[in-house]
């Protein structure tokens, strides 16, 4: 067992998974400048609302957190701490009373901290004091669902080691946050192979709505609706691919590639998501609209 450093003998502080939810992962933010050695950036997929929750809890913004998906988790602290949870809205409980997200709230040991459900988007975050110290791969501790890398997603019973609490929480009464919106008016960036669209193709992708797939995952947002028609059919050679591509396989569905994409691939780009729309994508939930406008600078 790892022992809190500078007290011997002392078992580290932990947090324990009570209910795991749908798919619950350390998250940080990721493993940028890798992608020529085929590791993928991964790290959480809305980053704003990790780098938040760490600054309410008086973490860097880079320390490790949770990221849950749809169904939220359960759990404990095996020593007090404060805690936050931003992302996507949803009911907050410790041991049944009703907190807030978007600010810190100090969690006793042993007390049951209930993130529930999101109520609108898709993802959750929580920061605890200290961050989790699980051990980093690569520079990272994030889970990449593609590659393997970072620890497995959570199970009933896991337990994650804590670090030591860097600084006082955020002296905050409510951090303000942009609300998650129904229908996603997103901004991509022409190319780089726009060219292999018909011209109908690249007039007509403003003016269409797409739907949230629910197989999208970490790894992309698949999107169905009327396909995008290519104009040139022969083969690509694989070619690097960067969060927020918007690939279009020969079904003509596309796809925008989230954190945990591949960092190569041989279909086209029709064109790259503007990063500042990026987190909104990653807030997505099935059955939501997606619709597109291009952005020439």
């Amino acid at each position: 067992m790892s022992r809190a450093r500078g007290r011997p003998g002392t078992p580290r502080a932990g947090l324990v998974v009570e209910r795991p939810g749908l798919l619950s992962t350390v998250q940080d933010l990721g493993r940028p400048g890798l992608a020529h050695l085929a590791v993928p950036r991964s790290g959480a997929v809305d980053p704003d609302s990790l780098r938040l929750a760490n600054r309410l809890v008086g973490n860097p913004e880079s320390a490790a957190g949770l990221e849950t998906t749809l169904l939220g988790v359960d759990l404990r602290l095996t020593a007090g701490r404060w805690v936050a949870v931003t992302g996507a809205p949803g009911a907050l409980a410790v041991d049944e009373r009703a907190v807030d997200p978007d600010r810190p709230v100090y969690l006793p040991a042993d007390r049951l901290l209930r993130i529930g459900p999101a109520d609108r988007g898709v993802r959750r975050y929580l920061a605890v004091g200290g961050g989790l110290a699980v051990p980093p791969v690569l520079g990272s501790r994030a889970t990449d669902l593609l590659s393997g890398l970072g620890p497995p997603p959570l199970t009933a019973g896991s337990r994650l080691p804590l670090g030591d609490p860097a600084g006082p929480p955020a002296a905050v009464d409510l951090a303000p946050r942009p609300g998650i919106p129904v229908e996603l008016r997103l901004r991509i960036l022409p190319g780089p192979r726009d060219d292999r669209f018909t011209a109908a193709a690249i007039a007509g992708l403003p003016e269409t709505a797409y739907e949230v797939s629910p197989a999208s995952n970490r790894i992309g947002l698949r999107l169905t609706g009327p396909a995008l028609t290519a104009a040139d059919r022969t083969e690509l050679h694989s070619e690097g691919m960067v969060l927020g591509s918007v690939q279009v396989p020969p079904n003509g569905q596309p796809i925008i590639f989230l954190a945990d994409h591949p960092t190569t691939g041989g279909y086209p780009v029709i064109g790259v998501v503007h990063p500042d729309d990026m987190w909104r994508v990653g807030q997505a939930r099935p059955g939501s609209t997606v619709r597109f406008r291009w952005h020439r600078r």
